[in-house]
């Protein structure tokens, strides 16, 4: 039997190297994990579970053990990836130390590859912290959701020569912390062109543009199962919600009318 060879942080890092784009998605089940690993360098356990699983209105209701949880799963299911996990709101923000806690728990209870946290330039001192007591961190600056309530909404980042100073701050920051690479969120592809020419770590975009080392998309919005609004950024490839509507209402039907189940699909006795 082929030995399944996992994606290392070596090969995401390579990938900044020979220019090869990161393959990257969202995943919170192992069903969901076990079709996309195959085509997939990266898997992100998002802390967006909390709107695409739980129907919660944003991710900051989301828990560390909801994390934990689901990304027990998703490494269940994943031989070849490399797994990310977000550390959700409120488990890192105060000092080095408790995210620190709230990181080694996620990785000792998952095995998981890395932690995601938002942040950059604030979040230096944690995000060194994190990488010398080897524990991978990707940033994630641009638009960033657990801010959504303090910045009054989900808004495009890089429109003020500010915003893009700030941006490019933060990049560096995370860079110069050790941080493994940077997804860049929301922000316009002028900027994020800029951002992932002026570090040496790869960026991976959502929202943000083609020169971004990297793509990732939450596995339900490009696959046509969140019915609600959908941002620009996003591509549906397919409508699996329509998909399951329809065998949703043939199942229905066929319960009415008692043709389901059939004679094929009942145990009969000798």
């Amino acid at each position: 039997m082929t030995e399944i060879k996992r994606f290392t942080i070596k090969d995401v890092k390579n990938c900044k190297k020979s220019g090869a784009p990161l393959v990257c998605l969202t995943s919170y089940t192992a069903p969901i994990t076990k079709i996309i690993d195959k085509h997939c360098d990266i898997i992100l356990v998002g802390d967006s579970l909390g709107m695409v699983i739980y129907g919660m209105e944003n991710t900051l209701g989301v828990t560390l053990d909801m994390m934990i949880n689901h990304g027990k799963a998703v490494m269940r299911a994943a031989p070849s990836s490399f797994v990310i996990i977000d550390m959700p709101y409120g488990t890192y923000e105060d000092n080095p130390d408790q995210a620190y806690k709230a990181a080694r728990l996620l990785i000792d209870e998952t095995s998981c590859d890395a932690v995601k946290i938002e942040g950059g330039y604030d979040l230096e001192k944690t995000i060194k912290h994190l990488s010398k007591n080897n524990i991978p961190v990707m940033a994630h600056i641009g638009l960033k959701p657990q801010s959504v309530i303090k910045e009054g909404g989900y808004k495009v980042k890089g429109k003020t020569n500010q915003e893009v100073h700030n941006l490019l701050e933060d990049a560096k920051a995370a860079e110069n912390a050790g941080a493994f690479a940077i997804l860049i969120e929301g922000t316009i592809e002028h900027v994020s062109r800029e951002i992932t020419n002026s570090v040496n770590i790869p960026t991976v975009g959502i929202g943000a543009s083609s020169a971004c080392d990297g793509q990732i998309l939450v596995i339900d919005d490009m696959l046509g199962l969140n019915t609600d609004h959908t941002a620009k950024f996003v591509k549906q490839y397919t409508n699996m919600a329509d998909e399951i509507d329809k065998a949703v209402a043939n199942y229905s039907t066929e319960v009415r009318n008692r043709t389901f189940p059939s004679e094929n699909h009942v145990y009969k006795g000798k």
